[in-house]
């Protein structure tokens, strides 16, 4: 059955991968990607953006490659509807571009494009709520389980014989029935939120006047790394919140070692020092999302945390 749905898995991203991936416009000749940058902005022109920007310098640089993409045939991005698109694969069709419009429309309402993604990110979050609720209670149960864990793997030790192997699969059965805990569910949750989120992510970079506007004083087509590197150092606290943000989530939901000296936290660890790393080149507009994502799912895991105690679990 996990052999099931881990090919199942595969398979939705694999067509994630070949028809719905944002791509970057490239210089024919040199094929290295193009940006339009300026003292303070470096924003990525992407090829298949779904209606054209504002900016007249970025609109300057995409007129550079028009046997590329031809800016002026795409919708005015106040205006666009799902209808303006030819259809480009079933998974972009159903979710990267009613999410596109969705952050358009909320955005023409609140005059903001930026916050309109913050938002509808949230509203995302929120509608995912009960699976990532099953998740975070399956982890918790999974804290509870790993000293029998520990003590099943622990008795099995070097037995490869078929009667060990079935008799240590049958205990380990017996302690999921006991916890009521089944161990395909994180791939069951991976399955149902991971085309919606990424979908989410890809509908923010076919929406060029996102990276356009301003929120809370910021570009939010720039990076941290260039603003910086400009002299606005006030970008910084942008890659601090998402370092803060990403670590608190991570230790909220640690595993504790297992008997045989494994630390399944290293992991976790080596991740947040590599999106600290990589957070310097998100657009402000990405990362702006990030934080308001992973705060959410904070607060989620600490009321869930606080109703697990209320029950004496």
């Amino acid at each position: 059955m996990k052999k099931k749905i881990n090919k199942i898995l595969l398979l939705v991203l694999l067509l994630i991968t070949v028809t719905g991936c944002t791509v970057s416009l490239k210089d024919p000749k040199t094929k290295k990607v193009v940006y339009y940058e300026n003292n303070s902005v470096k924003i990525t022109l992407n090829k298949n953006i779904l209606c054209k920007p504002t900016n007249k310098g970025v609109i300057k640089e995409y007129n550079k490659y028009k046997k590329e993409i031809d800016i002026d045939k795409l919708p005015a991005c106040k205006t666009y509807k799902l209808s303006d698109s030819s259809y480009d694969g079933l998974w972009e069709t159903l979710f990267v571009k009613p999410l596109a419009l969705l952050i358009i429309k909320l955005g023409n309402v609140i005059k903001n494009y930026g916050l309109s993604l913050i938002i509808i990110g949230v509203l995302i979050r929120v509608l995912l709520l009960p699976f990532t609720l099953k998740a975070t209670n399956q982890s918790a149960v999974m804290k509870k389980m790993q000293p029998e864990i520990d003590r099943i793997n622990k008795k099995y030790e070097n037995k490869n014989d078929t009667e060990s192997l079935n008799k240590k699969s049958m205990e380990m059965m017996t302690l999921y029935k006991k916890y009521n805990f089944n161990p395909l569910s994180s791939c069951l949750t991976a399955f149902i939120q991971l085309p919606i989120l990424y979908a989410f992510f890809e509908a923010i970079n076919r929406v060029p006047v996102i990276f356009e506007e301003k929120l809370f004083g910021l570009v939010l087509g720039t990076t941290p790394m260039k603003a910086i590197s400009s002299g606005h150092y006030l970008y910084i606290i942008v890659v601090l919140l998402i370092i803060l943000t990403t670590f608190i989530s991570q230790r909220l939901v640690q595993v504790p070692k297992s008997s045989d000296g494994v630390d399944p936290n290293v992991m976790m660890n080596t991740m947040i020092i590599m999106i600290a790393v990589m957070s310097l080149n998100f657009s402000v507009a990405l990362s702006l999302y990030w934080i308001a994502s992973t705060t959410f799912t904070i607060i989620q895991t600490i009321i869930v945390k606080k109703m697990n105690e209320g029950k004496g679990e």
